[in-house]
């Protein structure tokens, strides 16, 4: 017995360790992706990328460490019955329901690592992200961009073209932009330049002092001012884009928010949070415990359509988490029956797949010969 458990923890340790590094290698490489797109499209600074990866890792580290668990276990039940040596821990008398404790011995510490994550790093971790996002948010898309850069707004209409700044407390230097209006063809320059930011979203470059000169084209009208201050609108928000943006940083709020005051709170949105909180580690220990059954092969069969089926169940079990987190945000589901309700059934269905590998079958009756 003791040689059994050593050696399904080894076991199971080496696969988690292959999968969870696989899984890591891959979510990192689409999460690089996808910030140096934003980072070369300007939604954020390359300065921050880094950082932004290292927080979203830890965001998404309990999903890896669940999927890597329950592959981890079926992979190696699926083994040990592809090879035989089930055969051989059977006539030692053991069972299928002797993976049960080595099998949790392995899951119980992994479950209290993913509640860690999910009850204080992670929140941590989307307050983070915000926060660097909301700092980048704040500069303007001229002081996103190097200084000796050219930056154009509402596509091409307007050009602006910023040096560094020389005097302290200057966000920019000297500035040129080119404005093309209905009438007039205008070139404003100017010594210094800062951003001000209405409460509607609206944001205005304003420069000074400087000069402006007009230019009507294809008439000699011409006409030039001195100015100590003028604000060149650059950025502009619709409501949609509004809307759009207050939900997507109420969501953030909500994700980074500490699970002590979702427990204050206590509003619907709160509730379903905690839930997606409380319900991951207990999808860790549900998920390796059912790993042990649909393992279970036939080693003349092929193995694609098992770890197919495998792989569908677990995904059902995650969407139905996410489901149920949807229910409560709005009210279709009360907390105290969406904490567990999912969980239940994959329990049942766990129980239930091991009563049928468990159950002995009948032999069949072979049918007497004919008689000569």
């Amino acid at each position: 017995m003791i040689l059994f458990k050593r050696s399904v923890f080894s076991e199971i340790t080496s696969h988690a360790g292959v999968v969870f590094s696989t899984l890591l290698v891959v979510w990192l490489s689409v999460l690089l992706v996808r910030l140096l797109g934003e980072a070369a499209a300007g939604d954020i600074g390359a300065n921050v990328v880094f950082g932004l990866a290292t927080f979203s890792s830890i965001t998404a580290l309990p999903i890896i460490l669940s999927v890597a668990l329950f592959v981890a276990v079926l992979t190696t039940v699926t083994r040990n019955y592809r090879e035989s040596e089930m055969v051989v821990w059977f006539a030692s008398g053991l069972s299928l329901q002797s993976w049960i404790r080595p099998v949790m011995n392995f899951a119980v510490p992994v479950a209290l690592i993913v509640a860690a994550l999910t009850l204080v790093a992670s929140p941590w971790a989307y307050s983070q992200i915000d926060e660097y996002r909301q700092r980048f948010e704040q500069r303007s898309d001229l002081s996103k961009v190097s200084a000796g850069q050219f930056v154009e707004t509402e596509n091409g209409a307007r050009v602006f073209f910023a040096e560094a700044p020389v005097h302290p407390g200057d966000e920019l230097g000297q500035v040129i932009a080119r404005l093309i209006e209905p009438e007039w063809l205008s070139i404003v320059t100017a010594d210094s330049a800062s951003i001000h930011a209405e409460s509607n979203g609206d944001r205005f470059l304003v420069l000074g002092p400087g000069h402006r000169y007009d230019l009507k084209p294809g008439t000699p009208e011409f006409r030039m001012l001195d100015f100590e201050r003028y604000g060149i609108r650059i950025e502009s928000r619709t409501d949609a884009d509004n809307q759009e943006a207050a939900n997507q940083a109420a969501r953030q709020q909500i994700k980074a928010r500490p699970t002590m005051a979702l427990l204050s709170s206590w509003d619907t949105e709160s509730r379903s949070q905690l839930m997606w909180r409380v319900a991951l580690p207990l999808a860790v220990l549900n998920l390796a415990l059912l790993a042990i059954p649909m393992g279970v092969v036939n080693p003349r069969l092929g193995r694609s359509g098992d770890l197919l089926i495998a792989g569908l169940v677990a995904l059902l079990y995650m969407n139905m988490i996410n489901l149920s987190r949807g229910w409560i945000a709005h009210g279709q589901l009360d907390f105290g029956l969406g904490v567990w309700l999912v969980h239940a059934v994959f329990m049942a269905f766990t129980a239930v797949m091991f009563w049928q590998r468990l159950r002995m079958r009948r032999p069949r009756r072979m049918a007497a010969p004919p008689p000569s």
